[in-house]
């Protein structure tokens, strides 16, 4: 009876913990290659003792997932989550109120989402279990907190489940030296998979990027098809700014509201007119994009960026709210430019004429852009490769676009501007 729950019986080279000194355990696999069993397996391995109600090494675990929904469907009550790896007598105990699992030995282990990560702000913990690191969207500032939060005990560590995909958090994650790292391309599972699926998915993917990172679970330095690559902002990075012919600010107004809407793409831009059109310069100043803001409160960050750069323009899409996107803004400062532009194509069409403007030479990048740059990295010919929506990109397209291209080549690329 006890043998199915005895993992280290039944598991795979890459599921089982390294030994050794270490921090963080990153395992990256393909789809399907039994991520998410190995870090519901760890976590029994850090909570649970030798008998039931002995205690383990951890008594505090954080369980991060993209969404609360994902940390409790998959992380939780998924076919390989903690509860279907968990034998009765040591099966924890679902609190949802508290959004907290309780092992009969007093351990317990918090669930958490990267849309918010001001939640980890506060709880400390001796252990945590990280799932999908790589589609977290807010990524960065997720795993600042819960590095913070890793203060319990004398050795607190945290296993990370992801597919691969180039964000800078995990490729910076990857390269410390307190970091050990364990790989499985899907094949490693094929035994609990589908023959079928196997074969369709090689027959589709094999050979391509996309197979690379989604099957073979490999870190890709370029995404196929992007229009960016990390290359053009190294050759575009510029230390001192010139004096700006005019400056715009650009905002892409969300959705919605509240921690789990969209973020607010806000940018600011600006260019040197010097010589004929073609020869000039933009220069991206500022991403001064929010998450989670009312609308009034991202309407006073675009009057605030404005304000600080001296913008001659605000670019305000309205495919999302129409007149009220200006109204809003107005309420804000009356006095406030506003353009207003209506997309009538897909996002890759709009980038694509910006994106040639980065290979001619004609786009440098300021300071601080880092998290735009991941974005723009995910973006490609077929659309965007990322989680949720590319909002400070499309603020980046409308900047540039007004700045570099509206009426000043010929080119009108997919806008049509309303006032």
């Amino acid at each position: 009876m006890a043998l199915p729950f005895l993992f280290d019986f039944w598991a795979h080279e890459h599921q089982l913990a390294p030994e050794g000194d270490w921090r963080s355990w990153v395992i990256m696999g393909g789809r399907g290659a039994g991520k998410t069993r190995a870090g519901s397996e760890w976590v029994r391995s850090q909570v649970e003792g030798a008998r039931p109600l002995d205690k383990g090494r951890c008594r505090r675990v954080a369980l991060v997932g993209e969404t609360l929904d994902q940390v409790r469907e998959v992380m939780i009550f998924g076919d390989s989550g903690i509860m279907a790896c968990s034998p009765p007598d040591r099966k924890p105990k679902w609190v949802a109120t508290r959004r907290c699992l309780v092992w009969p030995n007093g351990a317990e282990a918090m669930a958490f989402s990267a849309y918010d990560p001001e939640s980890l702000r506060g709880p400390q913990f001796d252990g945590a279990w990280a799932d999908e690191l790589a589609k977290w969207p807010k990524a960065r500032d997720t795993w600042d907190m819960l590095q913070f939060g890793l203060r319990l005990g004398a050795d607190p560590r945290v296993c990370v489940t992801t597919t691969p995909r180039n964000v800078g958090v995990l490729k910076e994650l990857l390269e410390l030296p307190s970091t050990v790292v364990t790989r499985a391309a899907t094949e490693a599972n094929r035994a609990n998979l589908a023959q079928s699926f196997l074969e369709e998915v090689r027959a589709r993917y094999a050979g391509t990027k996309l197979g690379m990172q989604e099957l073979d679970g490999l870190l890709l330095d370029e995404i196929d098809g992007a229009l960016w690559t990390r290359e053009m902002f190294d050759a575009a990075r510029v230390g001192l700014m010139p004096q700006m012919s005019r400056i715009v600010v650009a905002v892409d107004p969300p959705a919605g509201e509240g921690k789990t809407a969209d973020e607010c793409g806000i940018v600011v831009a600006g260019v040197v007119m010097q010589g004929r059109p073609h020869e000039w310069k933009a220069y991206v100043l500022e991403d001064a994009t929010v998450q989670g803001a009312s609308p009034l409160g991202w309407a006073e960050a675009v009057a605030a960026a404005a304000k600080r750069w001296q913008a001659d323009r605000v670019v305000a899409e309205v495919n999302q709210g129409g007149a009220m996107v200006e109204s809003i803004l107005h309420n804000v400062d009356p006095g406030l430019p506003v353009r207003k532009v209506h997309a009538s194509k897909g996002k890759a069409a709009r980038a694509e004429p910006v994106a040639a403007l980065y290979e001619q030479g004609r786009v440098l990048h300021g300071q601080g852009l880092a998290a735009l740059e991941e974005q723009m990295c995910l973006m490609t010919n077929a659309g965007f490769e990322g989680s949720g929506s590319p909002d400070r990109v499309d603020a980046l397209v409308w900047a540039l676009t007004d700045l570099m291209l509206n009426g000043v080549q010929g080119v009108m690329p997919s806008v049509r501007i309303l006032g």
